[in-house]
């Protein structure tokens, strides 16, 4: 699964912030193989496309899809989307397997 988020610049970094502190619970849950926030590495000319300093890309990879669903309802993560409603101008999710 890759989540893009795009963060509201008048939040900035709480938004990463609030993601970093939920990290941890996600990261311990049952079938969770990678959990984490990315942003712009610059440098790598015409080639590359930024995001851009008011967006972060989150890329979680899960054991399996029933694992990515338990996820969607843990109550952390039900927590999380409470805690950044309104903060975020607009959100991508994509949901991906490996061919």
């Amino acid at each position: 699964m890759l989540q893009h988020l795009l963060q509201n610049r008048v939040f900035g970094l709480r938004v990463l912030n609030v993601f970093q502190e939920t990290a941890p619970a996600v990261r311990a849950e049952s079938g969770c193989i990678e959990y984490a926030a990315f942003v712009d590495l610059a440098g790598f000319g015409a080639a590359q496309t930024l995001y851009g300093d008011d967006t972060f890309v989150v890329i979680e990879k899960w054991s399996d899809a029933d694992a990515l669903r338990a996820h969607a309802r843990a109550p952390h993560m039900v927590a999380l989307v409470a805690k950044l409603k309104g903060r975020i101008a607009s959100q991508t999710i994509h949901i991906l397997t490996a061919v």
